[in-house]
């Protein structure tokens, strides 16, 4: 693709422009990892606009990637070459090592293509009139203080709540909305771990009977290659023994779930897009990060904005079902973090709003591409 696309997108805008029919191209409007495009507009005189589609806190970061490396805290592939945290500002969270957004400390090689990959994400955003962010001012503007041209246009959702709204990995089970609507309010643990995440046997049996054990509904999003990728199944009987309260789906119309008032807490991997929905919601997270931009997501929800909390693996990297039993009972407990969550669901919504920031920073992007002719 890297090898036939520029071409094809530079030839395309070459037509446009010699075309009589056609409006002219003003602004191209990318993902910021496919920066080719953003090197061809630049290159054409093109203004450019990339979206980011992770949590602003990580931008900070990938542009000071040159400097760390110059400096020797990073080496050539992106390892920390001590045990340090990195701080970027005394009013943003630390990075710890092994928890930033291209690590693969088991897997160097993968890490290397990741850390070469967000390398080139720093040239493209510097290189772009406008970043744009999935998130709003409020929730981490000491971050976004700290970026070039950021504008943060979020919480990006589903406006009408069709069943065709969004593209989907797997086809949404509306079963569990009508399920959901006979459980009491704030009841249901909502399980669901994203599109990429896979459990060992022994750690799929631990969440199982933390879950069974916890005698509290759930709705336990399991994927149909969850466990098909490592081989792992259910525990014997467990299914037949939590009929009664719990709801297995392959895929779930996510916003509508954490939407609902039957739901209590989500139990996620904290990808960006499931936090920024679970904060939109008001939901409090239990956080169960798999790997790269998940843990510092988890390190905000938990830290920063205190509306949720983690699980703790003991000696042999298990998440063992008395600490799922124990930290979902706490958090169902926790007072505090059902309060800040809240705020923070008032918070997405009043930056929507007319006048509120989000809706500012649209309204300024719209009005800057309309005054370059788009």
């Amino acid at each position: 693709m890297l090898a036939v696309m520029p071409g094809c997108l530079k030839n395309f805008i070459e037509q446009v422009k010699e075309s009589n029919d056609c409006e002219q191209i003003s602004c191209v409007i990318t993902d910021v990892t496919v920066g080719w495009a953003l090197e061809i507009a630049e290159q054409m005189g093109i203004a450019r606009a990339a979206v980011v589609t992770f949590a602003p806190a990580y931008l900070p970061l990938v542009l000071h990637i040159p400097k760390l490396v110059d400096a020797g805290i990073l080496d050539s592939t992106g390892n920390a070459t001590s045990d340090e945290l990195i701080l970027l500002s005394e009013d943003t969270l630390p990075w710890k090592k092994n928890e930033y957004i291209w690590s693969f400390p088991s897997q160097p090689d993968v890490q290397k293509l990741y850390f070469e990959a967000t390398s080139a994400v720093a040239q493209s955003l510097k290189i772009s009139n406008w970043i744009l962010c999935n998130s709003f001012y409020e929730l981490d503007s000491p971050a976004c203080d700290l970026v070039p041209n950021i504008l943060t246009i979020g919480p990006l959702l589903g406006s009408d709540h069709s069943e065709h709204s969004a593209i989907n990995f797997w086809p949404e089970d509306s079963t569990c909305l009508s399920w959901l609507d006979k459980q009491a309010i704030g009841s249901v643990i909502y399980v669901a771990f994203g599109s990429a995440a896979v459990l060992s046997q022994q750690q799929l049996e631990e969440l199982a009977l933390g879950l069974e054990s916890l005698h509290q509904p759930f709705l336990w999003v399991v994927r149909p290659d969850f466990m098909n990728r490592s081989h792992a199944k259910l525990p014997d009987g467990f299914v037949e023994r939590v009929s009664d309260r719990g709801k297995f789906v392959e895929w779930a119309p996510q916003e509508k779930v954490l939407g609902h008032p039957s739901v209590a807490c989500f139990l996620s991997h904290c990808g960006w897009n499931s936090s920024i929905e679970g904060l939109s919601m008001g939901v409090p997270f239990l956080c169960w990060p798999y790997f790269v931009d998940q843990y510092q997501n988890r390190n905000y929800i938990c830290d920063a904005w205190k509306v949720g909390s983690q699980f703790f693996p003991d000696e042999n990297g298990i998440i063992t079902r008395q600490e799922i039993y124990n930290r979902v009972k706490a958090l169902l407990n926790d007072d505090g973090i059902k309060a800040n969550a809240l705020k923070m669901k008032e918070m997405a919504r009043k930056s929507l709003g007319e006048g509120g920031s989000s809706f500012r920073n649209f309204e300024s992007f719209i009005s800057q591409l309309k005054a370059i002719g788009c």
